[in-house]
């Protein structure tokens, strides 16, 4: 297959030009199109190469209800992704080889994007004894990332056991701050907003106190740490200081902590009930800083699928987390480009080149260049669209971005030199 792009501008560069693809595989740039090409036009957009999520919750097996790999790939298409990493907490746990190849083989098998599983840290993410690490990691899956997400694992010795096992085929162990001591009953970000609503508050030193431990003990082995949606100004301090100190330490925010406070919880609407919690406006732009002075390396989304009845109930109730893989590239754009806070480049780093890294992926987050795989997202960042539940790919619609006008639509998406996106929709 051969497919000529034509119109769009690579990252920062203004000038418009041609991409030619020729059976998953970039083969010219600026050249005109060949007369055997399907021709794309891809006028007015920006090319990226294809975005990876770190942080992406799909469910199965075991939640179908909420979400499946096979829409949850698409909903990650339709936001420009090309590859996504699988999060644990599914029925059974990805804690030994067999699960985790089941999960790769359905993400094989839906086709729209590279579905990495995570796995499990500890056993049933019980907390109590280390998963089949080793297994996972040298399974047909290839894991290299290994979460408890969803649960802390807050046993100090069984944290640097596991930086000390996957330390030696160079996995990374991403951790869910959360002190369960600290949170026990909590609602909502401790705060004003808290105070004033009477909910149990939810303190952001629970968070920062985990972290800072955290970043000490792969400072002692000398192993690699991944803080899982960055919430507080706190733990973007303590990131910057373990860097600077030179510990292998890499984080994420999530788009809605870049965008949306505590404020939102006034509503009572489960939809803005999140893990960690929305905090303040201070936070929401402290983490905005760290994410443009390179502090905070990726955008992760944390994409969270529940069931309508998870959702609509009593605020208590509710099912924590939110839809984030449709909109997380607008968001991004309306939180950090728009303000000038991060260039193209900058969106392809924290969005595809940082996040692969990261993963481990070789063949995702690479440069737009003559010999590269063809993951590509071609967005327009001149056009604005409305966020309607109904209308996303994503099985659930807990979107706390419903009625909400943001920038930047993905016109189009190149997995491996094949379009599973054209002219904004993902093709069946």
């Amino acid at each position: 297959m051969k497919y000529a792009i034509t119109g769009a501008r690579i990252l920062d560069d203004a000038t418009p030009t041609t991409i030619e693809v020729t059976d998953g595989v970039i083969t010219a740039l600026g050249a005109p199109a060949a007369a055997d090409a399907e021709v794309i036009d891809a006028g007015g957009t920006v090319a990226l190469p294809g975005l990876v999520d770190i942080h992406t919750h799909l469910r199965e097996p075991g939640r179908e209800d909420a979400e499946t790999v096979l829409t949850g790939s698409r909903a990650a298409a339709k936001g420009g992704f090309t590859a996504v990493h699988a999060m644990a907490n599914t029925s059974p746990v990805q804690d030994t080889a067999g699960v985790v190849e089941q999960v790769y083989q359905l993400g094989q098998e839906a086709g729209y994007v590279d579905v990495h599983p995570v796995g499990a840290v500890s056993v049933g993410l019980a907390g109590e004894q280390l998963a089949e690490l080793g297994a996972m990691a040298s399974s047909r899956a290839q894991v290299r990332v290994f979460s408890d997400d969803g649960i802390c694992v807050s046993d100090p010795v069984l944290m640097r056991r596991a930086l000390e096992y996957v330390k030696s085929f160079d996995g990374v162990i991403a951790q869910h701050a959360q002190d369960p001591r600290m949170t026990k009953g909590a609602q909502m970000h401790e705060g004003i907003v808290s105070a004033e609503l009477g909910l149990t508050g939810w303190p952001a030193a629970a968070e920062e106190s985990i972290i800072a431990r955290d970043v000490l003990l792969a400072e002692h082995v000398g192993s690699r740490l991944h803080v899982c949606h960055l919430s507080t100004a706190g733990a973007v301090d303590i990131i910057r200081w373990a860097k600077e100190r030179g510990i292998q330490v890499t984080a994420e925010a999530t788009p809605h902590h870049l965008l949306l406070t505590d404020e939102r919880v006034r509503s009572y609407d489960p939809v803005f009930k999140v893990n960690p919690p929305l905090r303040t406006q201070d936070d929401a732009e402290a983490v905005r800083q760290g994410l443009a002075d390179g502090t905070i390396d990726v955008v992760g989304t944390d994409h969270a699928p529940h069931p309508a009845e998870d959702k609509d109930c009593e605020w208590a109730a509710g099912a924590h987390g939110m839809l984030g893989l449709e909109t997380a590239l607008s968001i991004v754009i309306k939180t950090m480009v728009q303000p000038g806070l991060l260039d193209w480049a900058g969106v392809a780093r924290v969005l595809s080149e940082t996040p692969a890294q990261i993963g481990r992926v070789a063949d995702q987050g690479r440069p737009i260049a003559v010999g590269e795989v063809a993951n590509l997202c071609f967005v327009n960042p001149d056009v604005t669209w409305t966020v309607d539940r109904n209308a996303l790919q994503s099985k659930s619609k807990n979107t706390p971005y419903h009625g909400m006008e943001l920038p930047g639509r993905v016109e189009a998406v190149l997995f491996r030199g094949r379009p599973t996106v054209l002219n904004g929709e993902v093709i069946a």
